[in-house]
């Protein structure tokens, strides 16, 4: 299960955890705060590697940046998630398909093996008419791993009412690489260890992130503090081979202080760890000591 496509670049080792999985902190953990602090964090924490979401900050925008700050973090850039969120949508430019040639060009450019692309939203009509096949293409040609994230679907007048094209769950969608993400499957409701399964050997990048209940608001909990059964899904993923990455995408932004937002993301690492079948990362050395909940 997973993919095995491109390897990291030059600068960016293939730095996998004692559990053979990479888990890797997605810069979107440490907002408000800023990309840089996203890296700082990862490497003092102990993660292996991060995701850089493109935001209006110019520095997730910047591969040159980037490249450095992983060089001298020592921390590989394995994923890039394109900027197709409502709040990124002038984020380089309104065209789609354009939004993904540059978010590959910087996954090219990194080293980075997966593209996390989110579904269309219904509105853009052509792009979601050639989304399955303009995927699939995509990483055919380039290596990389366009993968669709599961998002979720709104209700009005308690009917379904979805705003993305052609469907806002990847199970249902013809396209070779997908994203699981735990904290979305609680907000639509579904199984997240159905969808595992049902995805196979399209599953090829897991955002892990908790959440307590059905609806919004999209909650992103430190793992096993919600009702998601997260514990479980990364002993699947362990049993089944998995040869992708786990990414901490956490909602810090209640978070007190620093102190807290480390011991949060602290916690979320040595948890992904455990389940995965590692022995946690003791604190200590290079790391800070943190008390987890």
């Amino acid at each position: 299960m997973g993919y095995e496509g491109a390897a990291p670049g030059a600068g960016a080792a293939d730095a996998r955890g004692a559990c053979g999985v990479q888990v890797a902190l997605s810069t979107a953990s440490v907002f408000p705060e800023r990309v840089p602090d996203a890296f700082e964090t990862a490497a003092r924490l102990g993660y292996d590697a991060l995701e850089v979401m493109v935001t209006a900050d110019p520095v997730s925008q910047d591969a040159g940046v980037l490249a450095r700050l992983s060089e001298y973090h020592q921390l590989p850039v394995v994923a890039v998630h394109a900027p197709n969120l409502l709040v990124t949508q002038r984020v380089w430019g309104r065209d789609a398909w354009g939004k993904l040639r540059k978010s590959q060009e910087m996954a090219q450019a990194l080293g980075a093996r997966v593209v996390v692309v989110h579904p269309p939203f219904r509105w853009q009509r052509e792009y979601a008419r050639e989304f399955e096949a303009g995927l699939t293409a995509m990483s055919q040609e380039t290596g990389i791993a366009f993968a669709a994230e599961n998002l979720y679907p709104f209700y009005r007048g308690g009917a379904e009412v979805s705003h993305f094209a052609p469907h806002w769950n990847p199970v249902e969608l013809d396209v070779p690489h997908a994203t699981l993400d735990v904290s979305h499957a609680a907000v639509s409701g579904s199984d997240v260890l159905e969808m595992a399964s049902q995805l196979g050997s399209r599953l090829t990048h897991v955002h892990l992130g908790d959440g307590s209940k059905a609806g919004l608001p999209d909650e992103h909990l430190v793992p096993g503090r919600g009702s998601q059964p997260c514990a479980e899904l990364l002993g699947k993923l362990r049993a089944s081979g998995y040869q992708g990455i786990v990414v901490l995408e956490v909602n810090t932004r209640r978070a007190a202080d620093v102190d807290q937002r480390y011991a949060d993301l602290a916690e979320s690492l040595a948890f992904t760890r455990q389940y995965l079948g590692a022995e946690p990362t003791p604190a200590g050395g290079s790391q800070p000591a943190v008390t987890t909940r």
